[in-house]
Parts: C-alpha cells; structure tokens; sequence
C-alpha cells in the first residue's frame, strides 16, 4: 500500500521497511501493520490535537511534567507553540506508561521507538497469527468471565504498583491473544501519585471492567475491587500478588449499596457513549 505521509520519515530513515496495511483509525489515531528490522510490528500515528475526539483532558494532564518554564508558560498562554507542547506531552504519556509498564511484567504491546509522532510497538496477535480482538468483540461463560475478569484486576494492580492508573479502560481498549488479555491505549494514563483524579480514574476502570464482565457473571456488579485496591495502595499494602475480596468497609460503615449501583450505572452511560463512538 502507499506509504502514508506521518510514516514516510520512519522510512527514509530505515526504521520501517514496509507498510503493508492499515489496522484501524480511531478518533486518537491511526494504526498501520508494518514490517520493521525484519520483524512485523504496527506503527500508532496520533492524529492532530484538533482532529481528536478525547475530552476532559485537562484531568489526565494533573501531575504531568514539563521540560522547562518556557514550556509551561506557553502552555497556559494557549499559544502555537504551547499547543504543540501540550501535543508532546500527551503522546509521550502514553510512550513513557508503556516502557515502565513492560518493565513492571504489566501485559501491554512490547514498545520499540517513538519518532516524530509515530509509536512503533508490538503487533499483538492471536492464535492464527492474526490482528487480536478486542474484548468487546468475545463472548464468554460464567467461569471464563470470572476467570478474565480476574486476570485484568492483576493487571490493574500491577499497573497501580508501577504508579499508573490506565484512566480510560474497557473493553475497547483491550486485546486478547493467546494466552489472555492485553491493555492498550494508554494516552490518557495518569501518575497515580501525582494526579489528584487518580483515585475516582481507579475506581472507574475496575466499575468498567465488572460492569462488562456482569453482563455474564452478574455476581460481579455488587463488588468493590477499585475501593479496595486504592484503600491498599495509600496504605502501602498492595503488592502485585495481593489477594483482593471484592468488600470495601470504610471503618465500621456499611457498604454503599446505592453507590456502587450509581457507578454502574455511570459505567453504563460511559460504555453507551463509546459503542455511539466506535460506531460513527
């Protein structure tokens, strides 16, 4: 196929040989198949800041840092050059999760180099050798959705022991190849220190994923893993082999009943709206 033009550079310069098809296009950005150092691998294009859908992204960029003063000066200006500042930093949250990410054992793509906006990383695949599903795309028993939904809380607090809340996860944003799920698209990831909107992002995620996983396993929809693993991580607690229970007690309260059903329910209208998303 013709080489796009955010991906002629990498050429030019032999970090990929080929593109051989295009993989999908989001609202974030672009993702091709390529052949690169003899190895087939995709490459994320991120698409301009105007073209991108992404809202409330002022609550992902708490606690990210900047290189210098004059960057952040021109950032709150709102200048040219801030905007293209503000570019940079969005897409270098998403290289940067994934590298200490991969360093924690989390299951993400394996990265290998970012280059003028273009994310060369690992093509996940399944058993045929084929693109991965996304997890919307499955259908799963009780004892499978169980099972899943139990390997993505250890993802979850892997990724929460590395300092990052992932900030937007559903099954939209999760592939599953061979031997289990694989967490993507991380843009929106957050410091889980440094962001005072990391603990409410935790709670989200983890109501997204019972949220999809009761449509099969509906014992799931009454847990409340997210309070529970945040109640351990400020505590110093949590541990990548921490056994979680799904209760949450805020001293001697009984549990907010109503509340989780609120979240649900919100997790609900959150996967409504994506489904519209994916759809236009």
């Amino acid at each position: 196929m013709k080489t796009p033009k955010s991906i002629e550079p990498l050429v030019r310069d032999g970090f990929v040989d080929e593109v051989l098809r295009p993989l999908k296009s989001g609202k974030e950005a672009a993702v091709y198949v390529v052949r690169s150092e003899g190895e087939i691998r995709c490459a994320k294009v991120y698409k301009e800041a105007n073209k991108r859908g992404f809202h409330k992204q002022a609550l992902y960029q708490e606690g990210r840092k900047v290189r210098n003063t004059r960057q952040a000066r021109a950032m709150q200006k709102g200048s040219r050059f801030g905007a293209q500042e503000q570019e940079k930093l969005w897409q270098n949250a998403e290289v940067d999760a994934l590298y200490r990410l991969a360093a924690a054992n989390v299951r993400v793509p394996k990265p290998y180099n970012f280059i003028e906006g273009v994310l060369l990383m690992e093509l996940v695949t399944d058993a045929a050798g084929g693109a991965a599903p996304r997890l919307n795309d499955l259908t799963f028993t009780t004892e499978e959705a169980l099972e899943y939904h139990g390997l993505l809380l250890k993802e979850v607090v892997r990724m929460l022991c590395a300092g990052i809340v992932h900030g937007d996860l559903s099954e939209y944003n999760i592939l599953v190849d061979a031997q289990g799920p694989v967490i993507i698209d991380l843009p929106q990831a957050v410091d889980a220190a440094a962001n005072n909107n990391a603990p409410r992002m935790l709670e989200r995620d983890v109501t997204n994923l019972a949220v999809y996983f009761g449509q099969f396993a509906p014992e799931l929809l009454t847990t409340q893993y997210g309070k529970e693993i945040w109640k351990l991580y400020e505590s110093g607690l949590l541990h990548p082999e921490v056994k979680l229970t799904g209760r949450f007690k805020r001293g001697e309260q009984i549990a907010d009943v109503a509340g989780i059903l609120r979240e649900i329910d919100d997790a609900r209208d959150e996967a409504i709206r994506r489904r519209y998303e994916q759809n236009e």
